[in-house]
């Protein structure tokens, strides 16, 4: 083999060399970065989904503190109390009595009707001394419940008397009217004082107490006066004193103080209270 031939195949071999070194750099090169990207990625992947987590958990750990917190605004208003009390049953007593009351008086039975008004009188006495002795006895419920069985009482008497013609129609107009208004105030603040959700079975549910009515003192006097002109107007048959003008001048001042008793509910402040169930913070101090 010539010198020359010698000499060009070491070129070549150094040829071959250099490009195969630099074709495995290349390569190495390329695998290296594909590698270093793919760690890259994983690694952002890996946040990424750190962080959707951690964001999860956020956003749900949100969402049971608010349902914690409507929880405890739902029943903040709400207080179950004892409605099985004394004072209640005589209530309850005199609101089944009124229809028992009406048939006598249409049936001109008013003798029987002039005592059992007597004695739902003294129920009416009765259970306000016993809530205001034993608090034990007091409710919430009975709050209401008193004035509604007081005015069931005395609307359906004078209803009962105006038709057999002892009570003027305008002035049962007046105290029926003037009762209708307040009963139905009554029952939107007990719409109002509910928490939500509103549903029927809690408006009549009578454990649960959502606020409290305090009746004015121009309000109980009336009451004592419509109960005494419907007691004189009951006894005007028996005792023979029908067209007696202390009968009218009473009729006048019933007509007046129940004016001024549903005047004092529009006016005073102090009527109703909406009541909130004490945190336990302020219960323990």
């Amino acid at each position: 083999m010539s010198q020359f031939t010698i000499l060009c195949f070491k070129q070549s071999t150094i040829s071959s060399r250099y490009w195969l070194e630099s074709y495995l750099k290349q390569y190495l090169l390329y695998h290296a970065r594909v590698f270093s990207n793919g760690i890259n990625n994983r690694h952002k992947s890996y946040i990424s989904k750190k962080e959707n987590v951690s964001k999860s958990k956020t956003f749900k750990l949100r969402v049971l503190q608010d349902i914690k917190q409507t929880k405890r605004k739902m029943e903040v208003i709400i207080e179950k109390e004892n409605i099985w009390t004394v004072p209640n049953f005589l209530c309850v007593g005199r609101i089944l009595t009124s229809p028992y009351l009406s048939y006598l008086i249409l049936s001109q039975d008013y003798q029987i009707a002039l005592s059992l008004l007597i004695i739902a009188g003294f129920s009416d006495l009765a259970d306000g001394w016993i809530a205001r002795t034993w608090t034990s006895q007091a409710s919430k419920l009975g709050s209401f419940l008193d004035p509604v069985a007081d005015k069931l009482l005395v609307g359906t008497l004078f209803l009962s008397l105006a038709w057999v013609g002892l009570v003027p129609i305008p002035l049962t107009c007046l105290v029926v009217a003037r009762d209708i208004v307040l009963v139905s105030a009554a029952s939107y603040i007990r719409y109002q004082s509910l928490p939500p959700p509103k549903t029927l079975a809690k408006y009549f549910d009578p454990t649960y107490a959502t606020a409290q009515l305090a009746p004015t003192y121009i309000s109980k006097i009336n009451t004592a006066i419509q109960l005494s002109f419907v007691a004189g107007t009951l006894a005007a048959p028996i005792f023979h004193f029908v067209n007696h003008p202390a009968l009218k001048v009473s009729c006048y001042i019933t007509a007046l103080t129940t004016l001024a008793g549903g005047v004092s509910y529009l006016i005073s402040r102090n009527t109703y209270k909406l009541l909130r169930k004490k945190s336990s913070k302020k219960s323990s101090h």
